[in-house]
């Protein structure tokens, strides 16, 4: 099979594209790369979430890389991406694996790069990596392996306790003993990954839901996003507690709800942390978002005339801009943030603790923080819809918006067009519809964003129409 890296990593169905081959195919690949590119000698770090098989995933890519002569850290158990990212980072290793499909639904695994910085492999990267694997199994080039337990017993391999280093950092950046005067009263949503137990172990109080494991993930996606969260919801509505916070599966994306019991989107948690990042911590530097990203963070940018940025989905994309500039913070919809003086990755856990941070210095909820910066730029309302989607669908309806032509939606004048990742219209008020094909799923997304919700549903329902889902 042809191995495609999408929006971050190589994804596969287990047991039929996500095998042991496949997998040792691609680990063969990233190893010539890491040889070919004079990293071999710093070593690598891998490491991997709760998903079904991922710590016998995890051993395998070990076992190639200490077959290709590299030394590898893998984490003594499951762990967040970003924690080990963090590893990648502070090892000085040449660069990390980590075994996990994110928010994918439970059948999926995946294959994550992470480059020497810390973050993920830059599209040039998973570019060479995709030709590599091609190459490889064109010329029929063998996979060299060590057996895990002679690369331990020789010192080849090591196990490494990446949260140990990962915690240290998050107390750097984050004032915890000011969270924990506070006494904010908080339920956190791991969804059953691997982030589970870490903030209640930083914030004595903190009570956790969907911690036990749980490779079916209670039968839905671990995507933070409204629907999967009601349970948070009912809770936080129930009064008892003041905010709650929600990961993804591997940790690196976040979601929330807010005071009222209303979901409280990556959208908003990017605009509330942006500010507090601004005008409490009195960081600066410019600003990175993504296509299907709100317009509040383009009102903010303005407003405290920091440089602001706009990248193709993928936090990949949004990686390589805060390695090339001076970046205060990135983010994309999907729930993944990142910010200036950490490593160019996203951290759902690192975010989760700034909110909360924010909460303690104001004294105010998300909700109120938040309605003090729409009294400012304006009230947005936003909507998401996932629609089943074949591929030959996919790719007739790609090629017939490429090929423009569409003057109206909904009622509304297309102002403009920006095709940049997906297929985005955009009104004269500002409002937008984006219309664009998951690069891991057969998905087809639909996006919009407008200072009335009632906008937002017309200009989805069109965008259904137009897609024919």
């Amino acid at each position: 099979m042809e191995i495609k890296f999408g929006t971050d990593g190589w994804r596969g169905i287990i047991a039929r594209e996500f095998t042991f081959d496949n997998l040792s195919l691609v680990a063969q690949a990233t190893m010539d790369y890491l040889h070919e590119q004079g990293l071999a000698e710093q070593g690598l770090v891998v490491g991997y979430d709760r998903r079904f098989l991922s710590r016998e995933f995890a051993e395998r890519v070990a076992e190639v890389a200490c077959g290709n002569g590299i030394r590898v850290v893998l984490t003594d158990r499951f762990a967040p991406t970003p924690a080990v990212s963090w590893a990648v980072h502070e090892l000085k290793a040449g660069a990390g694996v980590m075994i996990t499909a994110s928010h994918n639904p439970p059948i999926y695994n995946g294959f994550k790069v992470k480059e020497a910085f810390g973050g993920s492999a830059r599209p040039a990267t998973t570019k060479v990596l995709e030709e590599m694997v091609a190459a490889n199994v064109a010329a029929g080039r063998p996979v060299k392996v060590m057996p895990l337990r002679d690369a331990l017993v020789s010192g080849r391999a090591e196990l490494h306790d990446a949260m140990r280093g990962y915690v240290t950092q998050l107390a750097r950046y984050v004032d915890l003993d000011l969270i924990r005067r506070a006494a904010i009263p908080v339920v956190v949503d791991p969804m059953y990954g691997a982030g589970c137990g870490l903030l209640p172990e930083l914030l004595p109080g903190a009570v956790e839901i969907h911690g036990a494991e749980n490779p079916g993930f209670g039968g839905q996606p671990p995507e933070p996003t409204e629907e999967h969260l009601a349970e948070l919801a009912a809770l936080v509505g129930s009064g008892r507690y003041r905010v709650g916070l929600a990961l993804d599966g591997d940790a690196d994306r976040i979601g929330a709800v807010d005071e009222t019991g209303a979901f409280f989107s990556s959208h908003r948690i990017f605009t509330v942390l942006l500010r507090h990042l601004y005008e409490r911590k009195g960081l600066r530097g410019g600003v990175v978002k993504t296509v299907s990203t709100t317009r509040m963070i383009d009102l903010l940018a303005k407003k405290f005339s920091l440089s602001l940025y706009e990248t193709p989905i993928g936090f990949k994309h949004i990686c390589e801009l805060m390695l090339e500039h001076d970046i205060l913070m990135g983010g994309e919809e999907s729930g993944g943030l990142g910010v200036k003086g950490h490593i160019p990755e996203r951290d759902g856990i690192l975010m989760g603790l700034l909110l909360l941070e924010a909460m303690a210095l104001s004294g105010k909820g998300l909700r109120q923080l938040l309605d003090e910066t729409m009294a400012e730029i304006g009230s947005f309302y936003y909507r998401r819809l996932d629609c089943a989607i074949d591929n030959d669908a996919k790719e007739r309806l790609i090629a017939g918006l490429r090929t423009g032509g569409i003057a109206t939606i909904a009622g509304r004048p297309v102002a403009a067009e920006n095709f940049r990742d997906g297929f985005k219209y955009i009104f004269d008020d500002g409002a937008w519809l984006l219309i664009r094909p998951s690069g891991t799923e057969p998905v087809l997304r639909l996006y919009s964003e407008a200072n009335d919700p009632a906008v937002v549903d017309a200009l989805l329902a069109a965008g259904r129409e137009i897609a024919g889902v």
